[in-house]
Formats: structure tokens, sequence, C-alpha cells
């Protein structure tokens, strides 16, 4: 294992793609016609988020609803609007399809894009359903083209510089990962730091999940109930120092690094702390969403990755790819059917739910 303390990071990382040389970065620009599955509230955000991106058009969107879909393509100026999904991904005037429908139906909706020869990007979850994400996968590979599942947080420059300090080595091994939100941010954010490889073990209680990586490496996550004060940051925890992707760790906009020059600081260098450098990313003030979920605009960052991947040829982003979308799903997966947190969501539910201001 690498012990070797680099002095600095680059706090303009590249995204990976770029980075990797895969990719360029112009390649924004290359064009592509985007048709919208689903008038929603994400789809919403997804479409004002696009209008950033500059190879991108929003040439369609589908709905259940002939007259939703029409009200939606107005409102936002898109030209064409379909009652019928299978109608609009046969379209000519679309290249790539955003899948903003229900989970249940994600499914359905990225084979039917994917048959009928278009790119898919697919709102998380992508799948709820390990052996539904594999079929997902195969009518896209048999198609050769692009599925990708849509976890935005990979894209995000804050995350880009915590992948790069941590395979720079600067803070030496990374020994373990502390994490709080949902299960599915939690676990991929174990995989920046340990890799797609599976765990050696995985223990799960109502309201934590512990994955044991060889060497004595673990990842501590707790899945807090949404009505409570949690912190969501993300802690990368190593051999000489650590990382921390602020709150909201899922789309940070900050990231702090110690390195102390003994560790541990706090108990040789009489309690003196680590210096701490904090990185600023803020959100791209290029995108303007009315009423966004927290830091939405970073969903330009995933889509100008799918626009830079698709212009190389590349029917993945490696900022998540098909391994790491599928370790993931297995593991929520895993976590879901724990008797021990099917009690504890129960209790949950029926304890606050009715009381939760959202």
């Amino acid at each position: 294992m690498n012990e070797k303390v680099k002095e600095t990071t680059p706090t303009t990382p590249l995204p990976l793609d770029v980075r990797l040389g895969l990719t360029k970065a112009e390649d924004v620009r290359h064009p592509l016609r985007w048709g919208i599955l689903g008038a929603g509230e994400i789809s919403r955000q997804w479409v004002h988020a696009l209008r950033a991106c500059e190879g991108a058009t929003v040439s369609a969107v589908a709905a259940r609803d002939a007259n939703r879909a029409k009200q939606f393509a107005k409102k936002y100026r898109i030209k064409s609007s379909f009652g019928d999904y299978a109608e609009m991904v046969q379209s000519s005037q679309v290249d790539i399809v955003f899948v903003g429908t229900i989970p249940e139906v994600q499914k359905d909706h990225v084979i039917l894009a994917a048959n009928a020869g278009k790119h898919v990007l697919c709102e998380k979850p992508f799948s709820q359903n390990p052996r539904e994400a594999r079929e997902m996968y195969k009518a896209a590979d048999k198609a050769n083209v692009m599925a990708q599942h849509g976890m935005w947080t990979r894209f995000f420059p804050a995350v880009e510089h915590a992948r790069l300090a941590i395979e720079s080595g600067i803070i030496g091994d990374v020994l373990m990962v502390q994490a709080d939100f949902s299960a599915e941010y939690t676990i991929q954010a174990a995989l920046i730091a340990f890799g797609s490889g599976a765990p050696q073990s995985m223990s799960v209680t109502g309201s934590s999940i512990v994955l044991e990586y060889e060497e004595d490496r673990s990842a501590i996550l707790s899945t807090p109930p949404y009505p409570s004060e949690f912190p969501e940051v993300v802690e990368f925890i190593g051999s000489l120092g650590r990382i921390t992707l602020e709150q909201p760790a899922h789309c940070p906009t900050a990231i702090t690094i110690r390195v102390p020059k003994k560790t541990p600081s706090r108990y040789m260098n009489s309690n003196t702390p680590a210096p701490a450098n904090r990185y600023e990313y803020p959100i791209p003030d290029s995108v303007c969403i009315p009423m966004a979920f927290p830091n939405q605009q970073g969903f330009l960052y995933e889509a100008e990755a799918v626009h830079r991947c698709l212009a190389a040829g590349l029917l993945e982003c490696p900022q998540f790819t098909k391994t790491d979308s599928l370790r993931v799903i297995d593991l929520v997966a895993e976590v879901q059917k724990n008797p021990k947190r099917q009690a504890y969501l129960k209790k949950l539910r029926a304890k606050y739910m009715s009381k939760s201001p959202h």
C-alpha cells in the first residue's frame, strides 16, 4: 500500500472522464436531442439543467396523460409532446431519453428506449431489483446504446476532488468511510474509497449498515429518518489524514482535507487539530431552477459528462459505471430485505410520517 503523502492536490479537478483522457472537455457541445419520459418534478428540474448544457436540445416529452405532456411542453418550450411513451422513443427527433418516471416502471421505460435504439439516462434508483437491473443493462448492451444510472452525486466537482485526493495518496490508505443519508447514497460513497468489489461481509440493523472489506477496512453507514437533524456528511478516514464531503454530501459544494504533521494529531501534537484546507465549488450559476431541490443545479455536471462520453463513443460514464451501479443495487436490495430493517421502517412510518412537515 502507498503511504506517500502528496503535498498538493489540484483545487479544480477535471471530471474523471476528461482526466483519464477518455473524452474532451469541449465535447459538452456535442449535439444531443433529449426526450423526457415523465412530466413530474424531477423531469422539470432536469429540463432546466439541460438548458445550460451547450450541446443539449430538449425536443420531446411524454406522459401517460397527453394533455399533461402538452402542458409541460408548452410551459418549458419543448417542441413535441406525446401521450404515449412508445411513440416518443420512436421519434426521429430524439437521440437520448431521460427516464424521470417512478421507480416501479423505470425498468419498462429503459428497455423501451433501448429497444428503440435510443441512449438512456435513468434517474435513480434505476432499479430496486437486481435481476431487473441486469435485464435493463442487457437490453442496452444488445442495442449498443448507453444506459446510464443517474447517480448524479458522482459528477459533482467536490466528489471528483475527493476521488482524486484518495487516488493521490494524500490521506494514505483509506481505513474507514463514515456516511449518513439513505442507503443508496451512503453505499455509493463507500465504493469511492474501496472500489466496486463485494465487501467481505455486511451487517444491518434498523438504522445502520456496516460493510467490512479486506485488510480491516470498513464503511460505517447510518440511515437516520428524514424528520431529524442529521449531519449528512461523508468522511474518508485515512492512515495519514481525512477528507470530508461537507453537507449536503449527496450533492456537495465543499470539501475539507485534513492532513496533520503527525497522525493521530490529537494524541501526538498536544491536542492540536489537523490543519483544515477547505475547497468550495459553488453550484453553476448558469442553471436556473425555480424551487429546486438542494443543489439540483448540479444535474448539469451529469448531463455534460453524458455529452462528452457519447461524443467519444463511450456507453457509460466512468464516474459511475455499470459495475458500480449493480454493486449498489445489489447491496441496497440486501439492506431492504433485512428483517430488522423492515421492522424499523415500519415503526418509523407509524410514528413519524404522519407528523412530517413534508
